[in-house]
């Protein structure tokens, strides 16, 4: 079992996006989500830190495979990652400020432009497929010197991950 989870809270062509104010990912724009509770299961995990991050509750979240990485070649970690949509007739204003950062909408294009260094930088490699394909896959990211190197994606078989 994976330690953390992550979402993207997508309405229209935006997402709503957390920059962080604390490790890992200082100053990045980043998913929200976080670490798995003791017992807790991925799905339950994440609808909590959803609201726990942003004070939405969304009850339909999409399970788009895991993300995990290595460092200096071993494997360390990762997450469960899911998709929300949040109806357009929702109105959440941003920026807003809370104990985890500053949350607000920002373009996708925006966020998977390449010159882009204000987003976690395995982000752009694996947050097309999430949004624009129906499986689920896992997207190993490979960090050497806290840079990342590569990232690779594999086809998970359609099962259900969490309950």
């Amino acid at each position: 079992m994976l330690k953390y989870t992550i979402c993207f809270i997508k309405q229209g062509d935006k997402l709503l996006m957390l920059n962080r104010e604390y490790p890992t990912w200082m100053g990045m724009w980043n998913g929200v989500g976080g670490k798995i509770e003791k017992g807790e299961a991925p799905l339950p995990s994440i609808k909590r830190e959803i609201y726990e991050e942003t004070g939405l509750t969304i009850d339909h979240v999409i399970q788009k495979g895991i993300v995990t990485w290595s460092v200096d070649g071993v494997k360390t970690g990762g997450m469960y990652a899911f998709i929300a949509e949040l109806p357009e007739t929702v109105v959440y204003k941003t920026p807003a400020k809370t104990d985890e950062g500053i949350l607000d909408w920002k373009e996708i294009d925006w966020l998977l432009n390449p010159d882009n260094d204000g987003v976690v930088p395995n982000i752009p490699f694996f947050l097309p497929k999430m949004l624009l394909e129906d499986k689920e896959y896992e997207h190993l990211c490979i960090f050497e010197n806290d840079d990342l190197v590569d990232c690779k994606t594999i086809t998970l078989q359609k099962k259900e991950l969490v309950r």
